[in-house]
């Protein structure tokens, strides 16, 4: 059996843990540059009032009126809560997939306990003493079926966020009770080819001839058809893929003109884009690396350009990383106008213990390697960007994403810990 293990609202969840006063009161999470509401606790949600994604500007006034309290995204806190949900679920199980920052999934085949619904309780309750954060819990045979039976968790109240596909009554009022559009790898279009031929429900999917799915929807649909059907396709990947591509792109908080800000922002990016590339253990041997106006403004010329620059061999070492990123910044930057956004992407990754040295390797390429592993270490012994390149600079204020509302880094900063005051 396997169970997916979603946490509710997330973000939203997030900052309450260490808010007791926002208990059962409407939150809601803004995007980067406190730009519009991305994310909503149920609270918010049952204000049908407040749009979700609209600028706050245009919904200030109602969030006030509401007493919704919102927050700037807070990454650094959500990862690290993210990572405790995680090690929660491996006292479950060795095997876990980490799908998303807010779900996983987690094998149940070897656990003792074989009353699963009681054991979906445990995980529901535990993870919620050990982090705070509220999740539901689908059990089932396959992946795409509790990922069903987690949605159906959350869905009916009676459930109480856990539902378990352990037998096939069950399994076919889970599919009867859930749309079509529910299930995990339908997308829009196919949803709606579905509907026209009268196929509603995700039992009426589950129930079609397998024929017209695999000639209709390749063998992706055939997949899904055989996991709804209680026939295990999908494996479980507890270690995931190194992946193919890094990058990052953040708008300044206001639109820059400053060369010298730009290159510190890129600088500073990619020493983000390197850490994650050192580790999982790979070198980049092409970096991209665009700029960009602001698209929406009426009032701004617009300009956007973007380069790829090979390097010469594979590397991961920040140095050598933002010595050519910097080189395409300067080759792509035009004067006179009001930048919003640079970002960098690294492309065609190779393992890094599978570089083939040249004989013509510069002696500073070799230098900026070990200055990187150094850094490294006193990163993670110090906290992170405790030490960095001189081009990153100190200004950092000047074009770094606006955080009005930022909640303090609980989990992860000495100087934003909570505290207690004492009680007059």
């Amino acid at each position: 059996m396997i169970a997916l293990v979603d946490c509710n609202s997330f973000y939203a969840s997030c900052e309450q843990v260490f808010r007791p006063d926002l208990q059962n009161k409407p939150v809601i999470v803004l995007s980067n540059n406190d730009g519009c509401a991305i994310a909503a606790n149920k609270h918010a949600k049952a204000l049908t009032e407040i749009p979700m994604f609209q600028p706050i500007f245009k919904i200030k006034n109602l969030l006030d009126e509401n007493n919704v309290s919102y927050f700037s995204s807070n990454y650094t806190l959500y990862s690290d809560m993210s990572r405790r949900v995680m090690n929660t679920l491996r006292a479950f199980s060795p095997l876990v997939e980490e799908y998303s920052i807010d779900e996983s999934f987690v094998d149940l085949s070897h656990s003792t306990d074989l009353d699963f619904q009681n054991l979906g309780s445990i995980i529901k309750k535990t993870v919620e003493k050990n982090t705070g954060i509220p999740v539901g819990v689908g059990i089932a045979k396959t992946k795409s079926l509790s990922k069903l039976a987690n949605k159906f968790a959350k869905k009916i109240p009676e459930n109480n966020d856990v539902y378990v596909v352990d037998t096939e009554e069950k399994r076919r009022n889970l599919l009867i009770n859930l749309k079509v559009k529910d299930i995990w790898g339908i997308g829009k279009k196919h949803t709606e080819r579905l509907q026209k031929i009268n196929i509603i429900t995700a039992l009426d999917f589950a129930e079609m001839p397998l024929d017209w799915v695999r000639k209709e929807m390749t063998i992706i649909g055939e997949r899904l058809w055989r996991e709804l059907n209680n026939e295990i396709c999908l494996e479980l990947n507890p270690i995931p893929d190194a992946k193919q591509g890094i990058g990052t792109a953040k708008s300044f908080g206001k639109k820059l003109t400053d060369y010298t800000l730009i290159e510190e922002a890129c600088s500073f990016y990619v020493s983000e884009v390197a850490d994650l590339l050192r580790q999982q253990k790979s070198a980049a041997t092409e970096i991209e690396v665009f700029l960009q106006t602001n698209q929406f403004s009426q009032s701004d010329p617009q300009y956007k350009n973007k380069i790829i620059v090979k390097l010469y061999s594979p590397t991961n070492s920040t140095i050598s990383l933002t010595k050519a990123a910097l080189k395409g910044l300067r080759e792509i930057y035009l004067p006179g106008y009001r930048y919003k956004k640079v970002g960098v992407n690294l492309t065609h990754f190779v393992p890094e213990n599978e570089i083939q040295a040249s004989l013509f390797d510069e002696k500073t390429k070799i230098e900026s390697e070990e200055i990187t592993k150094v850094m490294d270490i006193l990163n993670n012994k110090f906290g992170k960007n405790k030490v960095k390149l001189a081009v990153v600079g100190t200004r950092e204020k000047e074009w770094s994403l606006i955080k009005e509302h930022r909640s303090p880094r609980f989990t992860t900063q000495w100087d934003e810990l909570l505290t207690i005051g004492k009680a007059e």
